[in-house]
């Protein structure tokens, strides 16, 4: 059967309550915003020029290597533009990873925030990725049933190569990675504070324009911006804990409602409100 490739598609809400996967094969890559999601990631490399930055963390990708991402956790891709990019990213629901083996905990054990990166080429992984993705694509009775199957097989994988520890470290950055690092773990834990370029700048004993332009080279957007998604971060998981709205704008460190609805609704489609019943 030939093999089915898409072009990239900037969706980043799951369409269906339990899982989708995508094959892209892109010749010129558009540029992707740093973004956070509600589901797991299993993103498995397979062509291309590509660092990777995962929370501050900028891994070198190379074929047949697979990054999971978590829930909530900040990433996006810098690829080169001259170079053809092909990958196949899987998403799976926080439900029906829960579902697939509850006594395994394969949340808590496959996917750990500060391990992403593992090289598969040894293993059975990118055999049943591939086969999975043509699976889900081809639409042929029986072609649910089997997807499922190589599913739950591919998970059983993923959890023997995160158990035997083989996490590969992010890749050493530039000289001023140091400094951009101890930004990101002040916002981290400053978020709920006022957190402005001046501020910053004031508090790391550097210009605004260097470190303006330090932070969008090193992390992929802007200082604005990463504070943000950080607020909402936090934000959607007091919702989903049960904080109500207005408590957790106040907390979260957005100036006034207004704002903090707009921010909220631009990236998660939904508002405040409608995210606590979800």
């Amino acid at each position: 059967m030939a093999k089915k490739t898409h072009l990239f598609d900037p969706r980043q809400n799951m369409n269906r309550p339990d899982f989708e996967i995508f094959h892209y094969h892109d010749a010129k890559m558009q540029e992707v915003e740093l973004h956070h999601h509600d589901f797991y990631e299993v993103y498995f490399f397979l062509g291309g020029k590509v660092e990777y930055l995962v929370e501050g963390r900028s891994y070198t990708l190379l074929s047949d290597d697979i990054l999971l991402i978590s829930p909530m956790e900040l990433h996006r891709p810098n690829v080169a533009p001259d170079e053809a990019y092909e990958r196949i990213v899987l998403w799976i629901s926080r439900d029906c990873l829960s579902s697939i083996a509850p006594e395994a905990d394969l949340a808590r054990r496959c996917f750990q925030p500060g391990r992403n990166l593992f090289h598969c080429a040894h293993t059975q992984i990118p055999v049943l990725i591939r086969r999975l993705a043509q699976k889900a694509a081809d639409g042929e009775i029986g072609s649910e049933l089997c997807a499922r199957g190589l599913l739950l097989e591919l998970m059983g994988e993923l959890l023997a190569l995160t158990a035997s520890g083989g996490a590969h470290s992010a890749a050493p950055g530039p000289e001023e990675t140091p400094l951009v690092q101890d930004i990101l773990r002040y916002i981290g834990a400053h978020y709920s504070e006022p957190l402005t370029l001046d501020l910053l700048a004031g508090h790391f004993f550097v210009s605004k324009s260097y470190l303006s332009h330090l932070f969008r080279r090193s992390v992929g957007t802007s200082l604005y911006r990463y504070v943000v998604l950080k607020r909402l971060q936090h934000a959607r998981q007091l919702l989903s804990d049960g904080s109500g709205p207005g408590e957790v704008c106040r907390s979260c460190g957005f100036r006034d409602y207004a704002n903090f609805y707009r921010a909220f609704r631009e990236v998660y489609g939904v508002s405040p409100n409608e995210a606590v019943s979800l």
